[in-house]
């Protein structure tokens, strides 16, 4: 089985220090299962790059936010109510577009611009090692002026770790909403690479059930293909998102550091992009050699049968044979065993030799037709 490839890590999570211990405060709590209130998961005030207040709900951060003109509110929400949402647009001013986007979910990764709002969607996955498949989800982001709104549709990815790797970086957080923005993204991007050992891990078995002949095989290359189908969607719109923010650096005066993160996270994306797109090529490949090995095995199955009904046909070619030679004595005995009074050779002195003559030739002249036939 080939090695699996390294884990690449983004240039920020290489060169940040390591995580300190949580400080003290309210953590993010996992998100509530489907069909529970939604609230505000956490929201917290900064100011240059460190952490000055941690409002309990959306309007005191709103108060607080308007108290601080100089600090920026990180506002974690998972699957927010309808009304939450539409609090979250007057203050902010989120474009009714967005925010019926992050609503209703289910949406492709895109990035979109409305005035000086970035309103982004992003496809996160992590591998389940229990079940063997990827679970996605989904993260809504309104990246504002002074404000990074996040909406989270599932339970990836763990915004409280990039949250506390972000506070011990102060002087990347101090940059703004779009430092926070980049960390997501290489958050979200990082995310993949378990999932890309993970799939590598079930293909390398995936070949080796496919030449053990495995009956479930096909089933399990069909699943693993139709999620290679979402990781791609997830992955591949992410190449053009990162370009098309590489491309405003100078418009809209990206600071430098930034963009060195920038570029790394989109080498990282355009890596994962390349094996997805790879993984779905070599699942091709393995559908079509199974393909083709169950028809090899189907064929030499139909022949078998096919050798085994030939020679059935004549090991029955040989007993009927036999059966004809030996029914021919019976015959003439049968005959002569009725006994009538008319029958002329019943005083007949050969009679008998030329019923034993008559036997032996019948049988004899079958014997020779059949075996003249191959069917002895």
């Amino acid at each position: 089985m080939p090695e699996r490839p390294r884990t690449r890590r983004s240039v920020w999570r290489r060169t940040a220090p390591p995580p300190e211990p949580p400080r003290p405060g309210p953590p993010d709590p996992e998100p509530p299962e489907h069909g529970e209130v939604a609230s505000v998961v956490q929201a917290v005030l900064y100011r240059d790059g460190v952490r000055v207040y941690a409002p309990a709900g959306l309007a005191e951060t709103y108060r607080a936010l308007r108290e601080q003109p100089a600090g920026m509110a990180w506002i974690g929400l998972a699957r927010p109510t309808e009304g939450e949402l539409h609090s979250l647009a007057a203050e902010f001013g989120l474009h009714p577009l967005a925010v019926e986007d992050a609503k209703e979910a289910h949406q492709r990764p895109k990035l979109e611009r409305y005035g000086d709002t970035l309103f982004v969607v992003l496809r996160a996955a992590r591998y389940l090692d229990a079940p063997e498949e990827i679970d996605f989800a989904e993260l809504h982001l309104f990246v504002g002026p002074d404000f990074v709104i996040t909406v989270r549709h599932g339970a990836a990815p763990d915004l409280s770790a990039v949250r506390r790797r972000m506070e011990d970086s102060p002087d990347l957080l101090k940059l703004g909403p779009e430092a926070v923005l980049y960390a997501i993204l290489d958050a979200v991007v990082d995310g993949y690479a378990p999932v890309v050992s993970g799939v590598q891990n079930d293909i390398d078995e995936i070949e080796t059930e496919v030449f053990r002949g495995d009956p479930e095989v096909s089933r399990r290359i069909y699943e693993l293909s139709r999620e290679m189908v979402e990781f791609q969607r997830a992955t591949r719109p992410l190449v053009g998102m990162l370009h098309g923010l590489m491309a405003g650096f100078s418009k809209y005066g990206t600071d430098d550091e930034l963009q060195r993160y920038l570029r790394d996270v989109a080498d990282h994306v355009t890596h994962t992009s390349e094996r997805v797109d790879g993984f779905r090529q070599a699942l091709t490949e393995i559908l079509t050699v199974n393909a083709t090995l169950v028809t090899q095995q189907q064929n030499a199955e139909m022949r078998a049968l096919a050798e085994a009904g030939f020679e059935q046909n004549e090991e029955i070619k040989k007993i009927s044979s036999w059966a004809a030679i030996l029914f021919a004595p019976t015959l003439v005995g049968t005959i002569y065993g009725m006994n009538f009074s008319r029958m002329p050779e019943l005083r007949w002195a050969l009679g008998y030799p030329f019923a034993i003559v008559l036997m032996a030739v019948v049988c004899t002249t079958l014997y020779f037709v059949f075996k003249r036939k191959d069917w002895l």
